[in-house]
């Protein structure tokens, strides 16, 4: 049996990070170097840790659950960011040569 096939480009992280790229398409350099600097504190850090170990307990409640549900969509949205972050970065230390 084949397994079904998920899009992904319309998840919500991923409209998100076309919003970030703006009309342009890219992000500036200066918009980037901030996304690689955004991250979890140490507080929220803690609590996914606390959140993972319950729910590998299966004693997470429902709250809890969806709860963890946007520690992980938060962190798939920063990925998304981060990476598109380091490739507008990439471009622009490395512009293409002209075609011509």
């Amino acid at each position: 049996m084949a397994t079904p096939h998920i899009d992904t480009t319309n998840s919500t992280a991923a409209i998100f990070a076309r919003v970030w790229e703006g009309a342009s398409g890219n992000l500036s350099a200066t918009v980037a170097r901030h996304i690689l600097k955004l991250g979890f504190g140490s507080d929220d850090k803690r609590r996914m840790q606390e959140l993972l170990e319950r729910n590998r307990e299966a004693t997470l409640t429902a709250i809890e659950l969806e709860e963890l549900d946007n520690f992980v969509k938060v962190g798939d949205l920063l990925a998304i960011l981060q990476s598109k972050a380091r490739k507008a970065l990439k471009r622009s230390t490395h512009p293409r040569a002209a075609h011509g």
